[in-house]
């Protein structure tokens, strides 16, 4: 019993490690664990001062907690059972579908990303692409919101520039979370998306199993107070022009929406202009038929980037123009239900998807291009001298303004936007400047009729 016994060393380490592995995971994890969380908390606190809409507590649950209550909730248990009836599938095969689904939808929000990581980001590239510009707002408006109601910015999409300019000029008032496509599911952007409280969405999928899970996400996201993001066009304009609202995240508002509850909906209409949208070709390309596949995509992008950093290096590099956002009147959707209370649900959907796209419509900024763009399609492509131009645009401002558009005129000084309007075509090849009159390039109609479109439903 008392007899030595021989031990080799290793054993004897192996041994130390294991214990040493024990008292941290008992002992000094939980710690450790209970101070990081202390410090979160703090540092959530002093964001939620700082913010005019809070982080709500929903964005903050663990990830995995997200996706189990999404997964096991009676509505998609419900769609599961459909699902298994109507495709001749097991339920538990089924159930594990509805489960992967969840987990690719759910995300996973950390404050440091988003306000660290992600606004600093967003601040650089703004700032290092455009002269970025805060349009329209009606402040007093924004400020007296209620503070309980759930906001959802509904934008019009120009550009995937979109995100990260509106996530920019949104900063000091929440965390946007934003529905993205199926871009965003790519190395090495997937997990820094998600970490920011974006969640991932199929817009061409018809599967109705995929479909009820989404909807219940974002009705849970809606009825907890999350201030989301969406774009009601569904994608990127293609020629430029405001396109009808698609009504599938809408829908999921509104058919979950109990105007007897005391939380409200409230949609702040936002417009974004660009005097150079980075996709513009691609978009084109695609509205005229042609193929834009991946490889397209990719050398598009890499012959892009190759030129811009040889410009840079040379010193020669323009930003690309003026960025502008503007933030409308918001509107209550318990308001909204209580005028259209006689009309059916699809109906009213329809409608409130109209309503919406007017609004934010109204308050699309007019920038230097997209005027100049307007006022050399209305012409009969004469070439024209900068002082014919300024003319003509100083009567097409005076026309949209009597419409209520509002204008981003650099350095108050509509002559000076005509001349960066100019120079911007000039620049991107549409318009030629020889013995002092601007070519019209028949060859780029459909580059300078993009631009137009951009502010055509103001006229």
């Amino acid at each position: 019993m008392f007899e030595t016994v021989e031990i080799p060393v290793w054993v004897v380490w192996v041994a130390g490690l294991l214990a040493f592995a024990g008292l941290l995971d008992r002992i000094l994890m939980p710690s450790v664990r209970w101070y990081l969380r202390r410090r979160f908390n703090r540092a959530i606190n002093r964001l939620n001062d700082r913010l005019q809409l809070q982080i709500q507590p929903f964005k903050l649950t663990k990830r995995q907690v997200m996706i189990d209550r999404l997964a096991h909730d009676p509505a998609v248990l419900e769609a599961v059972i459909e699902h298994s009836t109507e495709e001749g599938v097991p339920y538990s095969v089924a159930a594990d579908m509805a489960m992967r689904y969840a987990r690719e939808i759910v995300p996973s929000f950390s404050a440091f990303a988003y306000f660290g990581a992600g606004i600093t980001f967003a601040r650089w590239l703004s700032r290092a692409l455009y002269r970025v510009r805060l349009g329209y707002v009606d402040e007093n408006a924004l400020q007296n919101m209620d503070k309980d109601a759930t906001v959802v910015f509904v934008m019009n999409h120009r550009s995937n520039m979109d995100y990260v300019i509106v996530t920019f000029l949104a900063a000091s008032r929440s965390a946007l979370s934003y529905a993205v496509g199926e871009w965003a599911r790519v190395w090495p952007f997937k997990q820094f998306i998600r970490s920011t409280g974006a969640y991932f969405i199929r817009r061409k999928s018809r599967n109705a199993l995929y479909r009820r899970v989404l909807a219940r996400y974002v009705q849970m996201a809606t009825a907890a107070g999350v201030t989301q993001a969406v774009f009601p066009e569904g994608g990127l304009s293609r020629d430029g022009a405001l396109k009808p609202a698609k009504l599938g995240l809408l829908n999921y508002i509104v058919s979950d929406f109990d105007a007897a509850q005391e939380r409200d909906v409230l949609f702040v209409p936002v417009g974004v202009n660009y005097d150079r949208v980075l996709e513009d070709r691609v978009l084109l390309a695609a509205h005229r038929g042609e193929k834009t596949g991946v490889f397209f995509k990719i050398w598009v992008f890499l012959h892009f980037i190759t030129r811009h950093m040889w410009l840079r290096l040379i010193r020669r590099f323009y930003k690309f123009g003026y960025a502008s956002v503007s933030f409308g009147v918001p509107m209550s959707l318990k308001d909204f239900v209580a005028d259209k209370a006689e009309m059916s649900h699809e109906r009213m959907t329809g409608e409130l998807g109209k309503e919406l796209m007017r609004q934010v419509g109204q308050v699309v900024p007019i920038l230097p291009v997209s005027l100049i763009s307007t006022v050399l399609l209305d012409g009969d492509q004469a070439p024209l001298s900068q002082e014919q131009v300024q003319t003509l645009a100083r009567e097409e401002l005076e026309r949209l303004q009597a419409n209520g558009a509002y204008m981003h005129i650099p350095r108050r000084n509509l002559d000076y936007a005509v001349e960066v309007g100019l120079r911007m075509l000039v620049l991107r090849r549409a318009l030629e400047l020889k013995d002092g009159l601007y070519h019209f390039k028949p060859q780029e109609e459909d580059l300078i009729r993009y631009y137009a479109n951009a502010i055509a439903h103001l006229r």
